[in-house]
Parts: C-alpha cells; structure tokens; sequence
C-alpha cells in the first residue's frame, strides 16, 4: 500500500509537470501562433523603472482533476466498504486540492513590469515574463498588436 501511495503522488507530480510544459508563455519573445503575420504598432520609448512581479501560475483544471482522481484511487485503498467510500471521498477532495496547489505553483513565472516613457510623452506600464533584462534609461521598443503589448530592445 505504500508503494501504491508513493506512485499515487509521483503521478500527480508528473501530471502537473507535463501541465506546466504545455502553459503559455508571457514572455516578450514569445508569440501566439495567431500573433504571426500580423501587423504590430511600434512605439519608441525610454525605460523609467522595472518592477520584479510574480506572474500568477495557470489554474487549467488540469491539476486538481488529476490529483483528485490519484487521490481517490489512494483513498479507496483505506479500510473496506464504508470506510473505502470515505477514504476515497476524502482522497479526492484532498487530491483536487493538493493537485491545484501544484499546478499554481510549478507553472507561476517572474515577471518584470517595465514603466516606459513613451517619445510622444505619454507614460505606459508594461508587465511581462522576465526572460530580457531592462533598465531605467533603456532606449526601448513597445510593439502592441492582436491584443498584447510587449517590451524589447
């Protein structure tokens, strides 16, 4: 029964680490596929400051079903008749939870938020993954387009 618990949780874990490989990337040299071959606004611009942020991990559902259905399995494993539908209620309420928890976690990113003063004056905050270093002073670029912003020299 040990053995089964250790599988249980090293499932879950490996569920959660397959999720995390799939969430999007925030960062400002990642596109979305529907991003491609579009136009984008180009501004110029100087960085005034740069915020380190945590960018919130995905909650897909994903984690929580999955450790939901290894904890019930688990569970189940506990006493018999009653006891293994209690257990196996218990194991997936547990599971969902520790699951979620999980996948939050593994898939949450840093981020920078990045304050630029645009040429034209105007002031923008910019928040995205921090995969490129940005300084107050920076000479920048701020491409908007199909819906996001993004930062780059």
């Amino acid at each position: 029964m040990k053995t089964f618990h250790r599988t249980a949780w090293l499932a879950l874990a490996a569920a959660v680490f397959l999720l995390a490989g799939c969430a999007s990337s925030q960062s400002g040299s990642s596109y979305a596929r529907e991003q491609t071959r579009g136009e984008m606004h180009v501004r110029l611009g100087v960085v005034e400051s740069v915020r380190q942020v945590t960018i919130e991990g995905s909650k897909s559902g994903a984690g929580p079903m999955a450790g939901g259905v290894i904890g019930g399995i688990a569970g189940s494993n506990i006493g018999g008749g009653r006891g293994a539908v209690v257990g196996t209620v218990i194991g997936m309420v547990a599971g969902g939870m520790a699951g979620q928890a999980i996948e939050e976690n593994v898939t949450k990113k840093n981020g920078l938020e990045i304050t630029i003063k645009l040429d034209d004056g105007r002031m923008i905050a910019v928040t995205q993954e921090a995969d490129e270093q940005f300084y107050p002073g920076d000479r920048v670029r701020v491409l908007s387009g199909r819906g996001a912003t993004r930062v780059s020299r």
